[in-house]
């Protein structure tokens, strides 16, 4: 074998580097053992050690960090770690006032407020939030036409002035209805551009609430900022620093004298705000030194006496700072730029509240706002922001551009090396940007832009040269991550309607940690099962597929964590695929070696004609499986590119330990001079002489299959099915248990028989849970709603370990599916696609349609074959049969594995037509013989894999045990399509053209 020097030179910096990376998991698992040990179960003591150690080095060898590796370690989706909930509301009042172009009118703006408190308090009312704002503005104004208020000239052509109110009720529910809608999508896409791998995002029916859960998230602060924003982009307008400075002392002064006025009348707070038009830029740093001399002082009882006094003489100036720098002669100067002031973050709200209250107003012009920045600044030495002085522009006070005129929007970099956005307009926006920076530019006395998103302040360059072509950027105080976020929103589109998030949490895995657990543990038990058995077929040989195996499973989980992907459980799905790949290739080259010395060949030569004559065979199948996960991975989403991304990165490792690795371990082991066994005595001649007549009952098949897939398309169409959560949606009730020890398990226990198998149990803290059921879904009804939640009590009461009253429900809601039509529709299509693609791989390589129809038919047939048993066996067998998420991640492994197989049977189908037969022979018979001499290997394969899922199946836990039979009668069923069906196809169809 040649090359085998650079063979274990890639397979030693392979796994240097998998092993580095598998050793942030290994790092920070030790910390957070540490932290649970320190804590002694307080939960605050755990977060606030963890906290302690994010700057401090934990990996001893390279001084990392907690924070460096903890973001370095195996991602975990949602169902088996947990991560962020969040519940988002499309704030409707605003929509409805913007309508009304803000009307003033008392009792619509009064119907408004009483609709917000009713829809706050009224958790279990059935009227949505445009019903209860017409019947209270009915109850305050009972003759009241809102067509009045409600038919501009944005929307006359859809809604009259003389419309009913009524008329104008279906109105406003329509357009909250899409408004609720579009945002779901922006939402929708922000998140999937966020990078978190499979997301749940909900509907909250006949609601203005959008339920989001994202697996494994570690910046809320950054989650918060993507979710709110409505991306609003405008471009402003500033003013100079020098010239709104004297506007900030004006506010100090009058807030001053209001608070004199308690002592003193109402005039001399008119000649102090008068005098104070008078001050200087001097006077302006004298009186910041003053404050700033006095705020630095200790905190003796004097100090904060001196202090409150400040306070009351310089209500604003003594929380925030003007912008004051030194000018050439070193003396204290104003700053430059539309900087024009800083203040801590504890201090904005308080600075805000002064800006907006009337009195401040009305000491300010109209064409001036000030807006703080959205970072804080670098190098303070606490979170402390910038206030900009902002000029409004136009007869309506607004920007000179809006970020409807950006077509497209990209993270980049400066020539520097700075992250910024990337901006390209359209041929409109690209005039006018024109223009507004020619203006800012002319003169010795250049200008700076404020570029405003959601009313904060991004940035606001100084324009240096008028900018044509309408390509721009943003810049700032950002990192990649900032930039990546801000082109996300920008192109993902605007909110229709402000969204506000108003509760979130930490949520625990949807499996449940004892059900993550029993998996991992019955995982591992078939991994061993399937080694053991290797070892006891194939003798000394199956030491070698042992170590191959072992050494895949290590590169395949380094190489996952080293590229950031997300493990859930569709992955684990691929990594069980990814093992039956593994071991089938191990098992191509061991039988056809077993061949080899059976025609009485050397050891040496028998292995190197054993790998060399599997090649192809393995080569084929292997292609054809990654091209359905390439296919997989562009076109589909959410669980699709989870299962999608394992397998592809499954087939490339397998590849390379089962034809490497394997191929040097033998060739170590022949030259050591060892006697290499590929069989016991009791299997060495298992299916040697195998010769059954798989193609003569073909027809026999043909039936079979025709009546039990006749049998579940009929049971498919009448019975339909068990839809799970994910599927369907459902009621969602958030529950508290006053025993704290109760597990996501025990919960189960107690309601799967009555609410149904598809019942979703997720921790939310310490003795909270997350309960969503279909049971009843379809009622509307108060009623319903009433006779789920009683259900729900009186199921969960059965047992003394999860008794709850209802005073232990703190909130209930109906939700939709997570996995949306679009999802559904694109799977399908995804899939056939797949399929389409895999036929015509075929057709290239095998030369003959035959080989292409009959591996669609065969596909075809798995999947309708795993469908009809759900569809045929739900409610009978004592296990959950639901079409959730965890289905669409078996039908893609039931998919994968049968073109696996199918390939290799038809490899040797076409290599005995053209080798081992005269033009004479029957090609029935040759196909036969072709089966039957690739027998050992399918049974072999099929077997290592379905010991794998028994073991899953058995010891797995009740939450996946559905998945795991998913699998199980998938893999048989592919087993048998591959002998049985798609060879059949082949004969019946061919019978002219194999000859």
């Amino acid at each position: 074998m040649q090359g085998k020097g650079v063979i274990k030179f890639f397979a030693i910096l392979l796994a240097v580097v998998c092993l580095y990376q598998l050793s942030f998991t290994w790092v920070a698992r030790k910390v957070e053992s540490d932290a649970k040990v320190y804590s002694k179960g307080d939960p605050e003591k755990e977060k606030a050690y963890l906290d302690s150690m994010s700057t401090q080095p934990v990996y001893p060898l390279f001084k990392h960090n907690y924070q460096y590796v903890k973001q370095r370690e195996i991602a975990l989706g949602l169902d088996l770690k947990g991560g962020m909930n969040v519940t988002m509301q499309i704030s409707l009042d605003e929509l409805v006032r913007k309508i009304a172009n803000n009307n003033p009118d008392v009792v619509f703006n009064q119907a408004l407020a009483n609709a917000d408190k009713l829809q706050a308090n009224a958790q279990t009312t059935q009227k949505d939030y445009i019903a209860l704002f017409v019947s209270e503005y009915e109850k305050l104004n009972p003759n009241g036409k809102l067509a009045a208020i409600f038919s501009t000239k944005d929307n006359q052509d859809h809604l009259k002035y003389n419309a009913s109110n009524s008329e104008v009720q279906a109105y406003l529910k329509d357009q909250a209805n899409t408004a609720v809608k579009q945002s779901y999508t922006v939402l929708n896409t922000r998140i999937n551009q966020f990078g978190v791998t499979q997301p749940n995002i909900q509907l909250e029916q006949s609601s203005n609430r959008i339920l989001v859960e994202l697996p494994g998230v570690k910046e809320p602060e950054r989650v918060r900022k993507l979710l709110q924003g409505s991306a609003k982009l405008e471009f402003y307008e500033t003013f100079d620093n020098t010239e709104a400075y004297q506007y900030l002392i004006n506010i100090d002064n009058l807030l001053a004298a209001k608070n004199k006025t308690a002592k003193t009348d109402s005039s001399k707070t008119a000649a102090t705000t008068a005098a104070a038009k008078t001050d200087t830029a001097a006077k302006a740093g004298s009186l910041l030194s003053k404050v700033q001399k006095n705020a630095a002082k200790d905190t003796s009882a004097a100090s904060l006496a001196s202090k409150t006094q400040l306070a009351a003489q310089h209500p604003l100036l003594s929380i925030m700072q003007l912008n004051l720098g030194t000018d050439r002669n070193g003396q204290q100067a104003l700053g430059q730029g539309p900087v024009v002031g800083y203040a801590p973050l504890k201090d904005t709200a308080r600075v805000n509240a002064y800006l907006n209250s009337a009195d401040v107003k009305s000491v300010i012009p109209r064409n001036l706002r000030f807006l703080w920045e959205v970072k804080p600044l670098k190098d303070a030495k606490e979170k402390a922001f910038a206030l900009y002085a902002i000029k409004l522009s136009g007869a309506e006070n607004g920007p000179v551009l809006s970020g409807d005129v950006i077509n497209d929007a990209n993270s980049d970099v400066d020539p520097k090396g700075n992250p910024e956005v990337r901006m390209v307009m359209n041929s409109q926006g690209a005039e006018k940007w024109r223009t507004v920076t020619a203006e800012a530019s002319s003169g010795t006395n250049k200008k700076a832009i404020a570029i405003v998103l959601d009313d904060n302040v991004y940035s606001a360059p100084t324009v240096q040269n008028e900018i044509s072509g309408g390509v721009s950027s943003i810049s700032g105080n950002f990192t990649i991550e900032d930039t990546k976020d801000l082109a996300n929103v920008l192109k993902a589109g605007r909110l229709p309607a402000p969204a506000h998030i108003v509760s979130e949490s930490i949520v625990g895995p949807s499996l449940g940690q004892e059900a993550i657990n029993a998996g991992v543990t019955s995982s591992i038990l078939g991994l061993v099962v399937v080694l053991i058995f290797m070892i006891a077929y194939y003798n000394r040989a199956g030491t070698v597929a042992v170590v191959a195996v072992v050494i895949n499973i290590f590169f395949l989980m380094g190489v996952l964590t080293s590229l950031g992907a997300v493990l859930t459980l569709p992955g684990i799905a691929g990594i069980v695929l990814t093992l039956g790949i593994a071991v089938d290739a191990n098992v191509l080259v061991y039988e056809r070696v077993r061949e080899e010395l059976g025609l009485g060949k050397s050891l040496r030569i028998a292995v190197a004609d054993g790998f060399k004559h599997a090649l192809p065979s393995i080569l084929d199948s292997q292609i054809s499986t990654f091209l359905t996960g390439v296919i997989l991975f562009v076109f589909g989403s959410g669980p699709i590119q989870g299962f999608a991304t394992t397998l592809m990165i499954g087939i490339v490792t397998s590849l390379f330990c089962s034809l490497l690795i394997s191929r040097v371990i033998f060739e170590w082991m022949l030259d050591k001079g060892w006697d290499i066994k590929f069989s016991n005595p009791w299997s060495s001649h298992t299916f040697k002489n195998a010769s059954f007549k798989f193609v003569k009952n073909r027809f026999k098949f043909y039936i079979f299959s025709g009546v039990f897939i006749t049998a579940g398309l009929i049971s498919i169409f009448t019975r339909g099915f068990s839809y799970g959560v994910d599927f369907e949606g459902g009621r969602n009730y958030i529950v508290s248990f006053p025993n704290k020890a109760v597990t996501t398990e025990a919960i189960h226990d107690a309601v799967d028989a009555t609410l149904g198998r598809s019942t979703e149990v997720k921790t939310m803290g310490e003795d909270k849970f997350s309960i969503t059921t279909n049971y009843l879904f379809s009622d509307n009804t108060i009623a319903g709603d009433a006779k789920v939640k009683s259900m729900l009590i009186s199921t969960l009461s059965s047992k003394p370990e999860t008794k709850i009253t209802d005073k232990n429900i703190l909130g209930g809601s109906k939700v939709s599916a997570t996995i949306a039509d679009e999802l559904k529709t694109s799977a399908i299509y995804t899939v056939l696609f797949a399929i389409f693609v895999i036929s015509a791989y075929i057709l290239i390589r095998f030369r003959k349609w035959q080989f292409s129809l009959g591996a669609m038919v065969a596909t075809a047939h798995d999947a309708l074959l795993v469908l009809s048993f759900f569809s045929l066996f739900r409610g009978i067998l004592p296990f959950s049969l639901d079409i959730d998420q965890a289905f669409i991640a078996a039908i893609l492994t039931v998919i994968g594995y049968s073109i696996n197989d199918t390939v290799v049977v038809f490899d040797r189908i076409r290599e005995f037509l053209e080798l081992h037969h005269a033009k004479t022979d029957d090609p029935e018979v040759v196909i036969n013989q072709a089966i039957n001499s690739t027998l050992s290997r399918t049974i072999i394969t099929a077997l290592t894999v379905v010991f794998v899922l028994i073991v899953l199946f058995i010891f797995g836990g009740d939450v996946i045990k559905g998945f795991s039979f998913a699998l199980l009668i998938g893999v048989i069923f592919g087993t048998y399509s591959s002998i049985c069906v798609a060879t059949p196809v082949i004969v019946d169809f061919g019978k002219k053209d194999l000859r």
